[in-house]
């Protein structure tokens, strides 16, 4: 893992200021293109010019067109190369020719490489455990975009901003995107568990399913296990829980049978006659006594039915890291400002979001290769210090720094930023700073506009 990034980063050095071009190889860009690249039209922005800048554009806090247009000028003129156009109407362009399924590929095949790289210590009892969550994400308010991803029903329209529900599968060892999957947010089968369903291709049979108990439908369970994957769940507040009518394997852990209700409208005869009769399942209290949580105590069900080799502490352990998809989401939302995406058409809002998953990937891989020259967990060490890291290091590319002294540099101090272990610490739910007092948007813009006028 340490001698590919050095060598990656070695490409990176010559690159000058688009850091990914060093990180994403122009092979891999043409490969995931396909036949699309033969179709490519541009002597500038090339596939993987376009990419690299793509990339650029979605880790910048500016995230503009034109500072991601400036920042290839500069890139072009440390190679020596003649200074392109200012102006981003070309590039634009370009971005809009890229493909998706390009984009998806690179999200999955970064994804996947830097998980298939973690070393066995960094599982869960040898198992690769995926975690399974969901968001909303927001864009500009156009026509394109609203007829594709509706705003909320309960806004005025105009008021509102179209909004599409994601769902993702995150490496626990690593916290890497393997997949990814974007929907509408309303109406039938539009559901996180919905969308999970179509990425289930992306599961290895071994491997274990870490989710909250919206997926803990009986359909959604035993698709997984048909896919020969394992599951830990939360069990859904609905179903009622007994520990006494199981078969007893300890305190708060015994094994229960749910059995196959009536096929649902959306899965087919074929499909409802290949699933089980009924599903035999493990029921493990989880009782919270540490300070600071809101949950004193919940249910997790689990095919992990041997106690001996999958002790109830362990599931709790486990459970217990499922938090950590929600801190990802939040790197993803928050810190690569992709709550709110800029596109104004459906494909380029999707290709967007495709793009900050490559870039959050790329990311990953180093903070990974950090954690493991220091021996550390990935999971220890923080996102955003690494972003931070990266920005302000991306300037030495083109100094006289040897690639070996950059390297060193570079890990040291991402490593150096460890997330603070606070088991104990409570914190009021409030907040202190107020919100500017303006009224909230109750009409289109364009009637505020005729007002004032």
């Amino acid at each position: 893992m340490d001698a590919a990034f050095r060598n990656a980063v070695a490409a990176a050095r010559r690159e000058g200021g688009l850091f990914f071009a060093g990180l994403l190889s122009e092979d891999r860009i043409l490969q995931a293109f396909g036949d699309a690249r033969w179709k490519w039209q541009g002597w500038i922005y090339t596939p993987a010019v376009t990419v690299w800048t793509f990339l650029s554009q979605c880790l910048s806090p500016d995230h503009s067109c034109r500072d991601a247009v400036a920042r290839l000028i500069a890139w072009r003129l440390s190679r020596g190369m003649r200074a392109c156009s200012a102006e981003t109407g070309s590039y634009c362009l370009a971005r809009g020719q890229v493909p998706e399924e390009a984009c998806s590929r690179l999200a999955r095949e970064t994804g996947r490489q830097v998980d298939d790289a973690a070393p066995a210590d960094w599982l869960w009892l040898g198992r690769r455990v995926l975690a399974v969550d969901g968001s909303t994400i927001t864009m500009p308010d156009t026509e394109e975009n609203q007829a594709e991803y509706p705003q909320s029903s309960s806004q005025a329209p105009g008021c509102g901003f179209p909004i599409a529900r994601i769902v993702v599968i995150l490496s626990l060892a690593v916290g890497a995107v393997l997949d990814a999957a974007i929907g509408k947010c309303q109406g039938k089968q539009t559901g996180e568990n919905s969308l999970f369903r179509t990425l289930h291709g992306t599961l290895r049979e071994g491997d274990v399913v870490l989710a909250d108990r919206y997926f803990s439908g009986w359909y959604d369970m035993a698709l997984l296990q048909q896919q020969g994957a394992d599951l830990v769940i939360r069990k859904h507040q609905l179903r009622r829980t007994d520990f006494r009518i199981g078969l007893r394997l300890g305190p708060g852990d015994q094994l229960v049978c749910w059995r196959k209700p009536q096929r649902p409208a959306w899965m087919s005869h074929e499909q409802y006659a290949a699933l089980p009769n009924a599903l035999t399942l493990r029921e493990v209290r989880i009782r919270v006594t540490q300070r600071g949580f809101r949950t004193r105590s919940l249910v997790v069900v689990t095919t992990l039915l041997d106690p001996d080799t999958y002790p109830a502490s362990q599931i709790a352990t486990l459970y217990r890291r499922r938090w950590q998809a929600e801190l990802d989401l939040r790197s993803l939302k928050v810190v690569l400002q992709m709550g709110h995406l800029r596109c104004k058409t459906p494909e380029r809002v999707r290709n967007e979001f495709y793009m900050h998953l490559v870039a959050y990937n790329l990311i990953r891989g180093l903070m990974a290769t950090a954690a493991f020259g220091a021996e550390v967990s990935p999971w220890t060490i923080s996102f955003k210090g690494t972003l931070q890291t990266i920005n302000n290091f991306a300037p030495l590319l083109t100094s006289r720094i040897t690639t070996i002294e950059w390297c060193e540099a570079l890990l040291d101090a991402i490593a150096s930023h460890e997330v603070g272990n606070r088991p104990d610490r409570v914190e009021p739910r409030v907040v202190k700073r107020r919100p500017k007092q303006y009224k909230p948007m109750n009409r289109p813009r364009r009637e505020y506009k005729r007002r004032a006028a």
